[in-house]
């Protein structure tokens, strides 16, 4: 599929719009659009991909994006019965509505944080994804009201995670993504396995030199940084669900065991064993 710039809520007559169960996890959607957008799913373990931040949530995952950060559907892969919402607010909406009313303002703050990605943590977000949930059986009205009261929850939430350490600028025009898409889906497919540069230069149609310089351009890293940064991300997931370092590190595509537990360490702080062992106490 061709990753689009999506404007969800430019065909109707409304400040957002509402997606419920909307299924994707069959397809790899690299995708952005002017709307702000506040996303929960549960019953789902998957990827949290927003952005320049790869991670992976557990369980249910309730996240605050802002307008034209790029990011992949959160359902992409997910095998289980899981139930999802989406909100997207126009961008005119978030960015004029909310700054006029001073009884709004830790609203807007909220969404001024929402160009770094935000993602809330703890119990509270599942009271919050029902509420996103009870939407759908309310008329027109008493949905804005229900959604400012659920913005205002979120904004008094104390236990959350910025996704990035500053406002995320888009590195890529619109017709670059495409390219960009086709090296993450390639990685996600094969990266338990070892890859070489030439596999994906062939893909962009590109020498090894130029996809190389490209590549970094675009990222910030070398296609080898990025890779491991992907992988370290796999393998900290089967650390927490109990593999042995050894396992994570060969299932995550790592071909040794000294050089993974050296990349850990340079990337997150710590080593393999000392994470695993603080997930697990």
């Amino acid at each position: 599929m061709k990753v689009q710039l999506e404007t969800v809520t430019s065909k109707i007559n409304r400040s957002f719009s509402l997606m419920f169960n909307p299924r994707l996890s069959d397809l790899f959607f690299w995708h952005s659009h002017p709307e702000y957008e506040l996303v929960f799913i549960s019953g789902a373990d998957g990827t949290r991909h927003v952005g320049d931040h790869i991670s992976n949530f557990s369980g249910s995952d309730l996240v605050l994006i802002g307008s034209d950060i790029p990011h992949l559907n959160f359902d992409y892969g997910v095998k289980t019965d899981y139930q999802k919402v989406v909100v997207h607010l126009k961008k005119e909406f978030v960015e004029e509505h909310f700054k006029h009313a001073a009884e709004l303002s830790p609203i807007q703050r909220l969404f001024e944080l929402s160009s770094r990605g935000v993602a809330f943590l703890g119990d509270e977000k599942h009271r919050i994804g029902e509420r996103l949930f009870e939407l759908e059986s309310l008329p027109p009205f008493e949905q804005y009201l229900h959604l400012i009261r659920t913005l205002q929850m979120l904004a008094n939430l104390e236990n959350k995670e910025l996704l990035h350490e500053k406002a995320f600028h888009r590195k890529v025009r619109n017709n670059e993504q495409h390219r960009l898409r086709l090296v993450h889906s390639f990685i996600d497919q094969n990266y338990q396995r070892k890859i070489e540069v030439n596999e994906i230069a062939d893909l962009c149609s590109m020498t090894k030199e130029a996809f190389c310089r490209y590549f970094k351009k675009k990222t910030t890293y070398t296609f080898v940084e990025f890779l491991n940064r992907y992988r370290v991300t796999h393998s900290k997931r089967y650390l927490m669900a109990g593999q042995t370092v050894s396992d994570a590190c060969y299932h995550s595509g790592f071909q040794s065991l000294s050089y993974f537990n050296r990349i850990f360490k340079r990337i997150t702080n710590e080593n393999p064993s000392g994470f695993r062992n603080r997930y697990a106490s």
